[in-house]
């Protein structure tokens, strides 16, 4: 089962930043993951950053880059 993003009202940003780290986690070989060109050359951590922050739901934020 696919662990649910942590609810901003009941996590820190530590909790919510490594959420997004174990989500899309780099694996350092860009030609064959592209990752990154999901979220518009942005690394994860840059494109979740309103999640991260508290600013933004995790869907909110993912729906922006489908």
């Amino acid at each position: 089962m696919a662990k649910e993003p942590p609810q901003i009202e009941s996590s820190s940003r530590m909790d919510r930043l490594w959420f997004v780290k174990e989500k899309y986690p780099c694996i350092a070989d860009c030609d064959q993951c592209g990752l990154c060109a999901s979220f518009h050359g942005q690394d994860p951590t840059i494109a979740f950053r309103d999640y991260i922050d508290g600013k933004a739901a995790f869907i909110e934020v993912a729906k922006r880059y489908r």
